[in-house]
């Protein structure tokens, strides 16, 4: 199933409308606060979706660090990612929170599998990326030891 899933993902990837998103996504990049509208839309879609899954729910985790990634790109902190990759995430933000789908969102369940086919083909084909981020973010956090505060 989750092989079915990535190759729609990647079907989707080479869409006409995601080739739009693409597009705009260089546009977006560059703008902080486009960024953090992104982001933000982007955020209340994903925790508006009720699932039991642990399978949804650890997607929601990866969609969420590399939400954050995007914000520590936009922001200059964190540079250890292609552009390419950054406009191919940004384009796969657009697409979940544009109302313009291949499928809508309204349309029960199947308006929802085209955002999930192309965040499961995403989150395959970038998971390198997404992991070296989380590692970094892991290691820039500052955790006081007792007796520094």
């Amino acid at each position: 199933m989750l092989n079915d899933l990535i190759n729609k993902g990647l079907q989707l990837s080479k869409s006409a409308l995601f080739q739009r998103f693409l597009g705009k996504a260089g546009g977006v990049l560059g703008k902080p606060a486009k960024i953090g509208m992104l982001l933000s839309t982007a955020y209340g879609k994903l925790i508006d979706a009720n699932s039991t899954k642990s399978g949804f729910e650890q997607v929601k985790e990866v969609m969420y660090t590399f939400m954050r990634m995007v914000k520590a790109y936009s922001n200059g902190s964190y540079r250890d990612v292609s552009k390419k990759s950054m406009l191919i995430g940004v384009a796969v933000l657009l697409y979940l929170v544009s109302p313009l789908d291949l499928i809508p969102d309204f349309i029960p369940v199947l308006g929802l599998m085209d955002d999930i086919s192309l965040i499961a083909w995403f989150i395959d084909a970038f998971q390198k990326e997404i992991t070296k981020f989380a590692a970094w973010e892991t290691g820039t956090r500052f955790e006081p030891t007792p007796g520094t505060l």
